[in-house]
């Protein structure tokens, strides 16, 4: 069994919130952590493991982001991390891939697809070897209890439900 583990330094986890339903507010978290292990080289075996801690969010504004720690969204004392297993990583094409699995987000799972493109490998000056993916998709927050919104006078809300995401990861192979 191969083990992958993320080097966090060359990985980002940015999601994307619309806001007045005109722009787009882009956010990241800072603290995560990743381990995938395969057997095969292709990866078509690989079981994925995350998590992000929930108050490492950052959205270059300090007051929405103690709003996005606090009980309004993510409640982030009470649940301080936010998890992912995969279920299925598969092989669409060549380095195309639908990564499928379970979500929780303060304590509500649900299954979430990711669509995945696989950006190769390569060894790093120091001889380790680094497999590189960059998976998107979308979720609709309110699954995951996170419903807190106002309504716009000229209709519509302050926040979107949908929520895109974007991980750019490179893995490192553990020795």
């Amino acid at each position: 069994m191969n083990t992958y583990k993320i080097d966090a330094t060359h990985s980002e986890i940015t999601f994307k919130a619309k806001h007045l339903m005109i722009t787009n507010v882009t956010g990241s978290f800072t603290k995560f952590d990743a381990t995938m292990e395969s057997e095969k080289d292709d990866f078509t075996d690989a079981k994925i493991s995350f998590e992000a801690d929930t108050a490492s969010v950052n959205t270059n504004n300090t007051q929405r982001d103690e709003h996005l720690k606090g009980d309004d969204f993510f409640a982030s004392e009470k649940f301080p991390t936010l998890k992912f297993t995969s279920t299925e990583f598969k092989r669409v094409s060549d380095d195309d891939y639908t990564l499928t699995g379970n979500l929780t987000i303060k304590n509500v799972t649900k299954p979430v697809t990711l669509k995945v493109e696989f950006l190769g490998l390569a060894k790093d000056p120091w001889g380790q070897t680094k497999a590189g993916f960059e998976a998107t998709g979308k979720i609709n927050r309110t699954d995951f209890g996170l419903t807190w919104n106002a309504a716009l006078e000229a209709g519509g809300v302050l926040v979107s439900e949908d929520i895109k995401l974007n991980f750019n990861v490179q893995f490192v192979k553990q020795a």
